[in-house]
């Protein structure tokens, strides 16, 4: 279903969702008055206040400091008595997170995939046996200083070429000079998978001469990329740098005549799973529609990637339990533990979240928050940890460390390999990165409201007009069709595209 449906006529949307028989909440679907009466798993219930949509509401009376529950798990803990038809938020309940945790290794029992036949889709075969869903030129750039240089390149590029290949895409971002350590190996890190990337039928990556962050390290970072498929140099060793950029882009694109989309297993795709914007329903109704796809594409042998780590402290324990082998466990556990000791480094308290725009929309505290992040991921197995930049070489379920931040892990997970980005999102962003980014909305009103930014709506599954299962085939379908170029979404047709790099330390 995209943007443009809407739900259908005389079906009743019901006031108030009850996600786990163990919760002491029901989710408002739409905003309610003093004194409504609603029936929730056949009790009856009135509101004592105001309850916004999205928000929370009180199923029993709760004392101070007792845990409230949410999809199962406790999301903190009461401040004062809250009582049975009250509004809960942060008013009356806070995180219980503080401190680093000790973890046990307790493997969950695995649920079996239902087989389905193996779909396929139209893309791009590389040499080393990757598949993309687009065949672009990007020209990537060593150094912030030769930024407005590159976006010329690839604007002249798009007019001369046009329609000789999907397109020709800068990316330019603030760094690459007076960068020290670990802020330096993050820059290399990331260029290095972007060069690499599958999407990237064609790489150009221009440099100035005098920074930090020199061609020959970052060439070599990048390792076994196709150099017949990369061309380079630095701008300050050619007369004129859009000259010699535009000759590098037609050779480029001569080498590029030949590539053809062929038939490829789903298997074959890298899907990259993340939420912003979240919002009260973002874990009722979009992550869990994601976390199917998960589920399906993972089961036929395809990979998926999920991050934001700091989304995941509070129901981090749920994905440790459905780690591949102890050796995966312990190394969400150390991945995890370094974030956490990242913000104590920086004197920052770890669980310094939901941001303003996710309070608003409902959502409370982080143990909530990631509850309903980690649902992006469904109930796949954790197969591999990825750190900052680490390429995805298998199927399954890899988790990559990276911040919450939309700009950083979006691009954190294309540079990993990720060839298509589901976007889950309750609020609403017109962001878009280097693949294709299909934004799914939480509730249908965003969808409504912003058809430029939304490709697909999940709210149908608010409004009861559609089953999950039903949902889940529609939106499967439509990643096949993105990936087979048959469809643009909505950020490759108003061209944002952008990156965004995990800066950590010093600059000089």
């Amino acid at each position: 279903m995209t943007a443009a449906a809407s739900p259908a006529s005389g079906i009743a949307r019901p006031r108030a969702i009850h996600i786990h028989p163990m919760d002491d909440v029901a989710v408002a679907t739409r905003a309610l008055g003093t004194g409504e009466a609603l029936v929730v798993d056949g009790e009856r219930v009135t509101t004592l206040t105001e309850v916004p949509a999205g928000h929370k509401i009180a199923l029993r009376d709760i004392a101070p400091g007792e845990p409230v529950t949410k999809y199962g798990f406790p999301i903190g803990i009461a401040t004062e008595a809250i009582a049975r038809g009250a509004w809960v938020h942060s008013h009356n309940l806070k995180t219980h997170l503080e401190g680093m945790v000790e973890y046990a290794y307790a493997p969950a029992p695995r649920t079996a995939e239902p087989s389905r036949a193996m779909p396929t889709f139209a893309g791009y075969r590389r040499a080393d046996g990757r598949v993309g869903t687009r065949n672009e030129i990007w020209v990537l750039n060593t150094v912030g200083c030769v930024n407005f240089v590159a976006e010329g390149i690839a604007r002249l590029s798009t007019e001369r070429f046009r329609g000789a290949i999907d397109g020709v895409h800068a990316f330019g971002h603030p760094f690459g000079c007076s960068q020290l350590g670990d802020d330096l190996k993050n820059t290399q890190r990331i260029l290095a998978g972007l060069m690499n990337h599958p999407n990237a039928g064609g790489v150009l990556v221009l440099g100035l001469g005098c920074e930090n962050n020199q061609m020959d390290a970052l060439l070599a970072m990048a390792g076994d990329v196709d150099r017949s498929r990369l061309r380079y140099f630095n701008t300050q060793d050619v007369v004129d740098e859009r000259e010699a950029g535009l000759n590098a882009v037609a050779e480029l694109v001569a080498r590029m005549e030949g590539d053809r989309r062929v038939e490829c297993p789903a298997s074959d795709l890298v899907l990259g799973h993340k939420c912003g914007g979240s919002d009260g329903f973002s874990g009722i109704s979009a992550n869990p529609l994601v976390g199917r796809i998960a589920d399906r594409l993972t089961a036929l042998g395809g990979g998926v990637i999920l991050t934001e780590v700091p989304e995941m402290f509070g129901a981090e324990q749920v994905l440790m339990n459905r780690a591949a082998s102890r050796e995966v466990y312990e190394r969400i556990v150390a991945m995890v533990n370094d974030f956490k000791q990242y913000f104590i480094r920086h004197g920052q308290p770890i669980y310094e979240n939901p941001s303003p725009g996710n309070k608003a929309g409902g959502l409370t505290t982080l143990e909530e928050k990631s509850l309903g992040a980690i649902q992006k991921g469904g109930h796949a197995t954790v197969t591999r940890v990825l750190r900052y930049g680490e390429r995805a070489t298998t199927g399954g379920l890899s988790l990559l460390e990276a911040p919450g931040n939309d700009g950083i892990s979006s691009t954190a997970m294309t540079a990993s390999g990720a060839t298509v980005l589901l976007f889950t999102t309750g609020r609403g962003t017109p962001l878009g990165f280097p693949a294709p980014t299909i934004k799914i909305s939480s509730n249908s009103e965003i969808a409504e409201r912003k058809p430029h930014w939304i490709d697909f709506n999940a709210g149908a599954l608010l409004d009861g007009t559609v089953s999950a299962e039903q949902l889940a085939d529609e939106l499967f379908a439509y990643v096949l069709d993105v990936a087979s170029g048959r469809t643009q979404t909505n950020n490759e047709k108003t061209g944002h595209r952008e990156i965004a790099i995990w800066k950590e330390g010093v600059t000089l």
